[in-house]
């Protein structure tokens, strides 16, 4: 079987700026690709089955992403091929690190490729919509500024950051905040052509982190510890929080002073997906 990594993201900001008649919300993020995610080993196969050799906890095979992906591709394509894949979870579920989107968006990348189906990144992406509001981001491959429900991207600059990761032991339900009557789902829309690094500072709050901090505070106490060192956040619905740092030593002494017990990571930021050319 052959390796291929599925990177997680960070949200560097994100407004949750209304809400669509289908319930879902819209909204305005940045996106952050890092160096730290799950792996997913996959071996084609000429008899057209798509088999998931391991099972994850929780989740039943006909939710699981990277098999739903394969499947969708498939269909999509009229393919006759199939695969065995593999997913070797890094990424806590529920954290808010799009572990689950990755995957999904590593397996329609990667079977393209290897089925020879030939999609191009557009029309992955279109594909990706269908199996979730964060999975044409990590087709998409680089830095975006994204709008809508997450789809509609546009690539934006970042300077260089390391990124120390907190990962509190609790699952955040995405459904729970975005149906909760406490989320504030009205902030005004920005315009992504005043985009820099100021901009982006003065706009970095996460709109669904004071709710989510209120009904699980272990996110608040993690927050709370990780601010000593400077401007902290949570990314997505929660449960994970990061702060970003100029060079990997200051992000790797200040990840080793987290009390024990206290779980994370340290991740440097990406500027493109690591499988960037195969969906080129």
């Amino acid at each position: 079987m052959q390796s291929f990594a599925a990177p997680a993201k960070l949200n560097l900001m994100l407004r949750v700026t209304g809400q669509r008649a289908d319930g879902y919300h819209l909204l305005q993020t940045v996106f952050r690709l890092i160096d730290y995610g799950d792996e997913i080993r996959v071996a084609p196969r000429p008899d057209g089955l798509i088999r998931r050799l391991q099972a994850l906890p929780g989740v039943a095979e006909e939710h699981d992403l990277a098999i739903r992906a394969a499947r969708l591709l498939k269909s999509a394509t009229e393919s006759s091929s199939g695969a065995d894949i593999e997913v070797v979870k890094r990424l806590p579920m529920g954290g808010g690190l799009g572990g689950g989107s990755s995957d999904a968006a590593t397996v329609l990348i990667v079977l393209n490729h290897l089925w020879g189906t030939g999609l191009s990144r557009g029309e992955l992406q279109a594909l990706a919509v269908q199996l979730g509001a964060d999975v044409p981001v990590f087709v998409f491959g680089e830095s975006a500024f994204a709008e809508g429900i997450g789809d509609i991207l546009s690539p934006v600059d970042l300077p260089p950051a390391w990124y120390v990761v907190l990962t509190p032991d609790v699952q955040v339900p995405t459904g729970r905040i975005f149906t909760h009557a406490d989320l504030k789902r009205d902030s005004k829309p920005i315009k992504i052509q005043r985009f820099s690094a100021g901009w982006l500072a003065e706009h970095a709050a996460n709109d669904l982190e004071p709710l989510v901090c209120r009904i699980y505070p272990e996110v608040s106490r993690y927050l709370e510890w990780l601010r000593q060192y400077g401007p902290a956040r949570m990314t997505g619905s929660g449960a994970s929080v990061y702060a970003a740092f100029e060079d990997e030593r200051a992000a790797r002494e200040t990840f080793a002073r987290a009390p024990a017990g206290m779980r994370g990571f340290v991740a440097r930021g990406l500027d493109r997906h690591p499988l960037w050319e195969l969906a080129s």
